[in-house]
């Protein structure tokens, strides 16, 4: 089979972290077999995962035509007569429990997540969470955020930890168009997931609700939000030494200091317009403002957290862009920005599929120090030695003879 000598893991120690045992024993308790007779959860999490990583566009007619092939029912000991239509797929995955797929991409993230160096540990407490949006054929969603173009849109609100996806959530209803909904509902899923954890969320300028950071608070809820510049605030205190000035490389603190922050309370008027009137919050938050001397620009960050420095505060945000890459990586090497169902469900089961196929690639990325497309190339050069074994043996052959390692 192919090796390549300079790595340290293969694809089928990858593969590992997906006990055969959890796909089978999720199929009878998650009843993701309920609808379907032919295409069942395990068989479909395999062909998902074969198109993932062999280089061709994610869509139900792939699908469809990778189910239908010949390697396929060899692998999985199928019958000719064992055949699905585009059609059936789209069912399928309108029905089929996605709860299923959720289960897999679950137990796998903890199951990585101990494999992760405990020196290290604290790096990945940091949370970057952030949306994108899908706008790919929406146009024939049953489900969506409304746009006055007429399309609908469909938003992923992710967590990441700076190696893996540590959650996602899918927004189809028409509050989430806005990121002051989508953003504390994915970090409040996410805290309630993990009870007892010592997450800091970082998060861009996508959410500035002050009463949603007062929620944080209250919750214990540790962040770091990207504030908007000139927000309307009261100095409580001031944390920075009048007398010393911060500065590293191009930047300086300019503000660090106790804050309460002003928010606009709905007020109806005679003629029933609706108007704001601003309303101080007495909750005490931390305002740090840092300026780049080259380019002038200045940054305001607003958190609960005051145990660390102005400039690891500005560190934190700044690792922030590691889901940008994350986004960038999903859209153009897992086909994320294509749709293959318009219905949630449907949604919901390929997203969890991509994230399934994303940590398997990251944490062969990672292990084999390569880059994303390197990675997924060699992955697909694997699989299809992997699968060319399989079908030597059953016919009889000596793999051995083709492949000298």
């Amino acid at each position: 089979m192919t090796v390549f000598k300079d790595h340290k893991v293969s694809l089928s120690q990858v593969l590992d972290f997906i006990p055969e045992s959890l796909l089978s024993h999720l199929s009878p308790t998650t009843k993701v077999d309920h609808f379907s007779k032919v295409l069942h959860g395990r068989k479909m999490f395999y062909c998902s995962c074969s198109v993932f990583f062999d280089n061709v566009r994610l869509s139900q007619r792939t699908l469809e035509d990778t189910f239908n092939s010949s390697v396929f029912k060899a692998l999985f000991g199928l019958g000719e007569e064992e055949r699905v239509r585009r059609s059936s797929i789209s069912e399928i995955l309108s029905k089929i429990d996605s709860s299923y797929f959720k289960e897999i991409y679950e137990q796998m993230y903890l199951r990585l997540a101990e494999s992760y160096d405990k020196t290290k540990i604290a790096k990945y407490n940091l949370i970057r969470v952030d949306s994108t949006i899908v706008a790919d054929a929406c146009s024939k969603l049953k489900e969506g955020i409304d746009q006055k173009s007429g399309k609908k849109l469909v938003k992923f609100s992710f967590s990441f930890d700076g190696i893996l996806p540590s959650g996602v959530e899918v927004f189809t209803g028409q509050k989430y168009s806005s990121e002051d909904s989508a953003l504390p509902e994915a970090v409040l899923r996410h805290v309630r997931k993990e009870e007892h954890h010592h997450n800091i969320y970082v998060i861009d300028r996508g959410l500035q609700s002050t009463r949603t950071m007062k929620e944080f608070e209250e919750g214990s809820v540790k962040f770091i939000i990207r504030s908007k510049g000139n927000r309307k605030f009261e100095e409580i205190e001031p944390l920075l030494d009048a007398e010393k000035s911060l500065k590293w490389d191009d930047w300086e603190v300019l503000k660090d200091s106790k804050v309460k922050l002003y928010t606009g309370n709905p007020i109806q008027n005679k003629r029933g317009k609706q108007h704001y009137r601003q309303e101080k919050v007495e909750t005490v938050f931390r305002l740090v403002v840092i300026g780049n001397q080259r380019t002038n620009r200045e940054f305001w960050f607003l958190t609960n957290e005051f145990n660390l420095s102005a400039k690891e505060i500005s560190d934190y945000y700044r690792k922030r862009w590691d889901i940008e890459v994350f986004f960038r990586f999903l859209k153009q090497e897992l086909n994320l920005s294509h749709l293959v169902s318009m219905n949630k469900n449907g949604i919901e089961v390929m997203v969890y599929m991509t994230m399934i196929a994303a940590m398997l690639l990251l944490i062969y990325k990672k292990a084999n120090n390569l880059g994303f497309k390197t990675a997924k190339r060699r992955i697909a050069m694997e699989l299809r030695d992997m699968i060319t074994t399989i079908l030597i043996i059953f016919a009889g052959g000596d793999p051995g003879k083709v492949f000298k390692t």
